[in-house]
């Protein structure tokens, strides 16, 4: 199992799990810390999973971190990862050779995204927000230098025929991510010439024509808030 949305979701999540089989969840693997994809983890330990993450996921899901201006406060134990990584991990699991691979500093510090080597699936977790801007989670050690390599890492893992699992959006494919890598570059090229020319954050929220090309990528990240996210993550 790949995340595990929030703990009210549980039962509903474990009722269409069950549509699909009767065996018992052995391991869950957590994409990166935030709690719209580890909320449900003491649920799913108590089934007897086994939790797998980055580093950096049980690190910060064992403290309390601020999110978006709001302290959250430290999980409980059996909320976190016991098996952990550092850059790169297989399992070996259904007739399948499962990468599991560390994405730098890109939507978090803790980011993986899960490649199934023979059934042709990759899940990017939040590292793809397929169809909208991305979130990128500054407090956390994202950047948007990390989200583009993350990008073009998924670009080189997939082909044309991998089914390929956002974090949020619809399943897509490797063109579509090739289409966001090119708005990603578009965008922080756009904004890094402004950071040149000595513009102010201000300066360069009010720019429509940064992200004119893009206004259909609108969603809960907007336009406002991706310049924003870019601009900070340059001048750091």
């Amino acid at each position: 199992m790949i995340d595990d949305q929030f703990a009210p979701l549980t039962p509903k999540i474990l009722i269409a799990i069950k549509k699909i089989t009767s065996k018992p969840i052995k391991y869950l693997i957590n994409t990166h810390w935030h709690g719209d994809h580890t909320g449900g983890n003491v649920n799913i330990e108590k089934e007897g999973a086994l939790i797998v993450a980055h580093n950096n996921v049980r690190k910060r899901m064992s403290v309390d971190q601020v999110v978006r201006g709001k302290t959250k406060k430290a999980s409980p134990e059996s909320a976190l990862p016991v098996i952990t990584f550092t850059d790169d991990m297989m399992m070996y699991f259904n007739n399948d050779d499962v990468l599991i691979t560390h994405i730098h500093n890109a939507h978090t510090d803790g980011d993986a995204i899960i490649y199934f080597t023979k059934n042709n699936v990759l899940h990017m977790g939040d590292t793809y927000f397929q169809g909208k801007f991305p979130y990128i989670d500054l407090a956390s050690g994202g950047s948007i230098n990390g989200y583009i390599a993350g990008i073009e890492k998924a670009i080189l893992l997939s082909n044309n025929e991998t089914k390929i699992i956002p974090g949020h959006g619809n399943v897509a494919k490797r063109s579509d991510l090739k289409s966001y890598l090119k708005m990603l570059n578009t965008i922080k090229s756009n904004i890094q010439i402004e950071i040149d020319n000595k513009a102010t954050l201000q300066e360069v929220i009010v720019n429509k024509t940064i992200t004119e090309s893009y206004k259909s990528f609108n969603g809960w990240i907007n336009e406002e808030k991706i310049k924003t996210a870019i601009y900070k993550s340059l001048k750091k």
